[in-house]
């Protein structure tokens, strides 16, 4: 008797089989603009399905290691990964994928739409990024920042350049040191300080207990000006160099990649996930630093923008991770034969994946505004969508890390036994989705943040535009689904006039979590409506069920089963 081989699924085109990007794409780029970008998204897709899978598997199986010491016994701090991992970094670089907003030709062919095109660019390579996807977004933080006018000319023009370069010999990427043990989100307990040297640099001294991208040539490190008060808003951000090539304060026969004076990795994180994403614990004594901005005037606010720019793209990598993982799950259930018949013909099954494909199009929708925002904002400096962001942006991130989650767990379980089994890399699916409702802020954090933001900017008032317009948009293709819309966005007019009049309230802070999470469902609906209204026929169905499921908390199984194939 011969012994069964499940066939392996077949997955469909990234970019060709994905009609919602494509459709979002034609709406926000126009058809030229559409045209423009196509061939990029196809290449980037070609080899999302071949090359980069294969290197998303090798860094995946060869995760980092520490190299504290060479033979002859000199310390070096040397992170190995894995070959999988270059190719990824050589691929991010090659793709632009954190260049193409800053690039001018980008600039001139989609103005304020190269965000778009950057997101698209995301929802590709994310998934299979082996989590390279998370140094990008620190290094697309970190050029956001740089670019800042207040920014040192000569520190721009050394760094800048590097992180938004186009080819694989010269580009870097960026990490993040803002987390200290004693303090994790208080960043007001940071403890590491800043003095200034007499040459203009600065020194900081502290410890960084989470630091991602530990192998990367640069990171942007928060720390306290040396007299500066106490609080987070006197901290500062600064580029520390990762290696001696570019420390001044490395002697001359110093090796390029050996760490700059000052800079100490005492170990690698053993993590649940992201386990090809090398990160450490991170000493500093006395570590050159260059300041971004003027460190006498209270920096946190100019470290935001970095902040907004990692957020926004923990958003698209919950989005990018639910499409792909819905890709993989319908591609088993076409193959998996079950009672006689393909698991994907089951009417239970079909309800199960079409509710999720209801969830991956409203966490694209919500990651793709955010991006369109910050285009706006970053070309043209658009007041209205400033205002807007600073709402969206921890909105977007907390819904769809949330999403992103529970999505992963249903992959996992879509899959049976083999989606148990390591191997199969389905496990990876949800043991990476979990850092996203982490990384940048937990849910309860960004619930703070959003209660800040309404009471103190009015960051509510763009939101209720918004879902008062879609709400009108949304009589033309649902009443039902149009009346939904007009008592929700009643009922969150009511709870933020609460916010505003005593932020502080102990009922308003103990339901700051369901709050903003009604606020990102309901932002979610008017999303998809106002892509319905335009002519998408997915983004309306989208749209329908995922204002009774969210909105309305009811079950859309018999919907979600009927309507599969166009889900889907």
């Amino acid at each position: 008797m011969s012994r069964y081989v499940q066939p392996v699924p077949a997955l469909d085109d990234p970019y060709t089989g994905d009609a919602l990007l494509r459709s979002w794409l034609e709406r926000h780029l126009g058809p030229a603009g559409h045209a423009a970008a196509k061939g990029r998204l196809a290449d980037l897709a070609a080899e999302v399905s071949g090359p980069l899978r294969a290197a998303h598997a090798d860094a995946e199986a060869h995760p980092p290691t520490l190299v504290r010491y060479d033979a002859w016994g000199a310390r070096v701090d040397r992170v190995q990964t894995s070959a999988g991992w270059q190719a990824q970094r050589a691929a991010a670089a090659r793709h632009a994928v954190v260049a193409l907003p800053y690039l001018e030709s980008a600039r001139g062919t989609w103005g304020a739409a190269a965000r778009v095109v950057q997101h698209a660019l995301l929802h590709l390579y994310g998934p299979e990024s082996a989590t390279f996807s998370c140094p990008v977004a620190m290094a697309d933080g970190a050029t956001a920042l740089l670019s800042l006018p207040e920014v040192d000319p000569d520190v721009r023009d050394a760094w800048l350049p590097r992180l938004t370069s186009t080819d694989p010999q010269t580009a870097i990427v960026s990490g993040q040191w803002m987390t200290e043990s004693q303090g994790g989100s208080d960043l007001s307990r940071s403890s590491t300080t800043g003095r200034p040297a007499a040459d203009g640099s600065w020194r900081l001294t502290g410890e960084k207990w989470f630091c991602s991208a530990a192998d990367a040539t640069m990171a942007v490190a928060l720390a306290r000006p040396e007299g500066a008060g106490r609080g987070s808003r006197m901290l500062a951000p600064f580029l520390v160099p990762r290696y001696a090539a570019d420390s001044p304060l490395a002697g001359a026969t110093a090796a390029p990649y050996a760490p700059a004076p000052g800079v100490t990795v005492h170990r690698l994180k053993d993590k649940l996930g992201t386990r090809a994403l090398p990160t450490a614990e991170i000493g500093l004594h006395d570590a050159y630093a260059l300041p971004l901005g003027d460190p006498a005037v209270p920096g946190l606010v100019r470290a935001m923008t970095l902040v907004v720019v990692t957020r926004v793209h923990n958003a698209s990598a919950a989005a990018g991770g639910m499409r792909r993982g819905l890709a993989y799950a319908r591609a088993y259930a076409e193959a998996r034969q079950v009672a006689g018949g393909p698991l994907s013909g089951n009417p239970l099954h079909r309800a199960t994946l079409g509710a999720l494909a209801v969830d991956a199009a409203g966490a694209f929708a919500l990651a793709g505004h955010a991006f369109a925002l910050l285009g706006r904002v970053e070309v043209g400096g658009d007041p209205e969508a400033a205002a807007e962001l600073r709402v969206v942006a921890p909105l977007a991130k907390l819904a769809t890390g949330r999403l992103a989650v529970s999505s992963a767990s249903e992959y996992v379980e879509a899959f049976g036994g083999a989606g148990y089994v390591e191997d199969t890399g389905v496990p990876r699916l949800l043991r990476d989705a979990q850092v996203l409702p982490i990384w940048e802020g937990t849910t309860n954090v960004l619930s703070l943040d959003v209660l800040r933001a309404v009471a103190r900017e009015d960051a509510g008032a763009p939101l209720l535009r918004r879902l008062t317009d879609a709400t009108d948009l949304a009589r033309r293709l649902s009443p039902t689904l149009a009346d939904t819309l007009a008592a929700v966005t009643g009922e969150l007019r009511g709870a933020l006039t609460d916010v505003a009049a005593d932020p502080g309230a102990v009922a308003v802070v103990a339901g700051a979590r369901g709050l903003a999470l009604r606020m990102a469902y309901a932002l979610t609906t008017a999303l998809l409506v106002e892509h319905a209204a335009w002519g998408d026929e997915q983004a309306e169905l989208a749209a329908r069920l995922w204002a009774r499921r969210w909105l309305r908390h009811e079950d859309i199984a018999a919907d979600a089963h009927h309507h599969f194939d166009l889900l889907c």
